[in-house]
């Protein structure tokens, strides 16, 4: 097991990574690097941002929410 695999403390499987800095699991829980564990909801939509630092480009994982009408 790799140093980046978290295990999930709902369910107990290894977490998937989708970004770097952001692993899913799939029993609903996810873990942010910045955030910690939290509950996924139906309105996320995970995203990678551009963020320029210095001269590098860099992505960023994003939580944005679905509007409803």
């Amino acid at each position: 097991m790799g140093a980046n695999n978290k295990i999930c403390p709902n369910c107990g499987r290894k977490m998937k990574q989708q970004f770097i800095g952001l692993q899913h699991c799939k029993c609903g829980m996810s873990w942010k690097k910045d955030e910690g564990f939290f509950e996924r909801t139906p309105n996320m939509v995970f995203a990678l941002e551009r963020q320029t630092i210095g001269k590098k480009v860099k992505q960023i994982p994003v939580i944005r929410y679905k509007i409803e009408n």
